[in-house]
């Protein structure tokens, strides 16, 4: 029970603007484009325990896996924590998701005595291993990904162990890249140390520890007054990754959703054992996946920390797709967030009618590409490129935007760019491409690329190609990826997941896929597919095939015509 509702809700908004203030210094000090214009980054605060007690508006499938990095932390370092270390992991065995994901752990002392942790994790743009970016999906082994960081001390009472940093440093492509988005992370901890501090001196040792535990309480009661009027009952969902990047069979992901007064049960047996790609994910990031998809499905105004975890409990099988066993790759695992987000978010469709989107675009491509320079430098580029949402029960999908759990945005064209090695020559929307519906999906983006390098190493990760981004209610589902390479007479459709060298010259269009629609097409205001006609969103054929509805050559509605094809259907 809150006891003091004004000293509540002031802490509330303070520590969260405390990780927020995190978020900002990393945004203004990091050095990479993947980080400082994608926003592939997160930042939280945890108490004396580890548990978190706020997370930035950062990306939500990093943040539910604080916790598993902060117990590795603790185990290994519990009896030893001091003042001025900061410890550093990415092993996904230890604490880590993937990788590129780095996280950077600063304990927080007031006179003496541990009051919390600021955590930052970074998806660095290169961290070692045979592909630029340390993401391919081909890869087969963690060994063959980049450096792995068990949990370890980097920083001893404020100095850098500069012999450790330099062993990582000399692993990666752009080490002066790696150091850079690093100590920004660095900043970032100090900036949430210094926020923590703050507010256990202006509450007390005792009362701040209240007043957090009230906080936990708080997002556990809101998210079960939420779930209150939910029928009780276990939904199931099936979806699917189209294949593995080495030409096996889709990939298919399992839920069981439980709904009861315990809480939310979710049981992924029946999912996809793990596969010998880089398709693979840890336990911490399947169940961030799933806070990710019911914070945005119900929550999205409740405080998203250790306390609405609690609601949640899992059974995840050990060596699935979704909890893979050393030394399985991981570097593309996040596929695996935006596949389980979409089939948890099917399963509780029944449930929750009146708020469950369609599906989207199934998660942004990312396409990296990899210059060698004549000296030897090296040159990692990502583009990343989101999509679209689908449609939901009462709007459009939204155009052009990050998939849910990820938080990112679309790489400019400009920090592509720079570095002279590729030129960016279209970027937009392409017409007809999202589901039909009484709400339609989110259109497809696509991206024209030509590499200007002598050659380059380019490493493709998108889905959704064959097994398309369903539609609810009656809608349809929204329309195929694709990877074209030299797209015009001559074009070659790509797989979904290559990796390929290009050389100067060499084209390539990559294309999103459009979201699902929402409820029957046939009833969708002819109004609405008129403005989506005339914005050029749908063509006068689309809106005809898909729709009934008859545009005139001078951008009329046929009335007569609409309601003699609706009324045949």
């Amino acid at each position: 029970m809150i006891r003091d509702a004004a000293t509540f809700e002031v802490f509330r908004n303070a520590v969260t603007g405390a990780a927020d203030e995190m978020a900002i210094t990393v945004l203004r000090t990091a050095h990479s484009q993947i980080v400082a214009s994608s926003m592939d980054f997160s930042a939280a605060l945890c108490d004396a325990d580890g548990r978190t007690i706020a997370q930035a508006n950062t990306c939500p499938v990093h943040l539910g896996s604080i916790p598993e990095a902060m117990d590795a932390v603790l185990e290994r370092f519990g009896d030893t924590l001091a003042d001025g270390d900061v410890y550093i992991l990415n092993d996904p065995s230890l604490g880590g998701m993937h990788l590129p994901d780095v996280f950077a752990v600063t304990p927080v002392f007031a006179d003496a005595v541990l009051v919390g942790f600021a955590v930052s994790v970074v998806n660095h743009a290169d961290v070692g291993g045979w592909a630029a970016g340390s993401m391919a999906v081909q890869s087969t082994t963690v060994f063959a990904e980049g450096v792995q960081i068990p949990p370890s001390r980097l920083v001893e009472a404020g100095r850098t162990n500069e012999t450790f940093l330099e062993l990582i440093l000399r692993n990666v492509r752009e080490p002066e890249l790696f150091r850079g988005d690093l100590e920004s992370q660095l900043a970032a901890n100090h900036t949430g140390a210094r926020g923590l501090r703050e507010l256990v001196e202006r509450h007390g040792t005792g009362e701040f520890g209240r007043l957090v535990d009230e906080l936990l309480d708080y997002s556990e009661a809101l998210l079960r007054a939420e779930l209150d009027g939910a029928v009780a009952g276990t939904y199931e969902f099936a979806d699917q990754i189209d294949d593995d990047g080495l030409g096996g069979d889709p990939i298919p992901f399992r839920v069981r959703v439980t709904v009861d007064a315990d809480g939310l049960g979710f049981d992924f047996t029946g999912s996809s054992p793990q596969v010998a790609s880089a398709l693979n994910a840890t336990a911490s990031f399947t169940r961030s996946g799933c806070y990710a998809a019911v914070q945005g499905l119900l929550a999205a105004d409740i405080p998203a920390n250790s306390g609405f975890q609690r609601v949640f409990r899992f059974e995840i099988p050990t060596g699935s797709i979704l909890d893979a066993n050393r030394p399985a790759a991981r570097g593309a695992r996040g596929l695996v967030a935006y596949r389980l987000i979409d089939t948890v978010l099917g399963a509780l469709a029944p449930v929750f009618p009146d708020r469950t989107p369609a599906a989207g675009d199934g998660g942004p491509n990312s396409v990296v590409i990899g210059v060698t320079g004549d000296d030897g430098s090296s040159t990692v580029l990502w583009d990343v490129l989101c999509g679209a949402w689908g449609a939901r029960p009462d709007q459009d999908g939204i155009d052009g935007i990050s998939p849910l759990g990820a938080n990112l945005a679309n790489t400019p064209v400009e920090d592509i760019e720079r570095s002279g090695h590729v030129r960016i020559d279209g970027y937009g929307y392409l017409t007809d491409s999202a589901g039909a519906g009484r709400y339609r999906g989110g259109l497809a983006t696509f991206r024209d690329m030509t590499v200007l390098a002598p050659w380059a190493t380019v490493q493709i990760r998108s889905d959704r190609r064959t097994s398309l981004p369903y539609g609810l209610a009656g809608g349809r589902d929204g329309t195929p990826s694709a990877n074209l390479r030299d797209p015009g007479p001559d074009e070659v459709l790509l797989e979904t997941k290559p990796h390929l060298t290009m050389v100067a010259g060499s084209r390539h269009r990559q294309t999103t896929a459009g979201g699902g629609g929402h409820g029957d097409p046939f009833t969708r205001d002819p109004g609405a597919v008129l403005d989506d006609v005339l914005d050029h969103k749908v063509s006068p054929r689309g809106a005809r095939e898909d729709y009934r509805v008859v545009v005139t050559g001078d951008g009329r509605i046929d009335h007569p015509a609409t309601a003699l094809l609706r009324s045949a259907r």
